[in-house]
């Protein structure tokens, strides 16, 4: 149950995100940034958790009030 709590935490994270970038320049953001993760680090693994929508999304999926108090584009101070 607590996992539950918290995936659904961690997706309502990335569907504020898809809001703010309505949608598709978030995915292409996504992409770009997972590429550029990718040469960074050479493991996909280690790149995906380093887009900054997932270092955000993970660093506040225990936080229930984190989307009452989110700030406008908040993700970007995780880039």
């Amino acid at each position: 149950m607590f996992q539950d709590a918290t995936l659904i935490r961690h997706e309502k994270i990335h569907l504020r995100q898809q809001a703010e970038l309505l949608i598709i320049p978030f995915y292409a953001w996504y992409g770009v940034e997972f590429l550029v993760r990718y040469i960074q680090y050479k493991n996909k693994g280690v790149a995906y958790r380093n887009i900054s929508f997932e270092r955000e999304a993970f660093a506040q999926e225990y936080s229930c009030d984190y989307l009452k108090n989110r700030s406008f584009f908040a993700w970007i101070k995780y880039l």
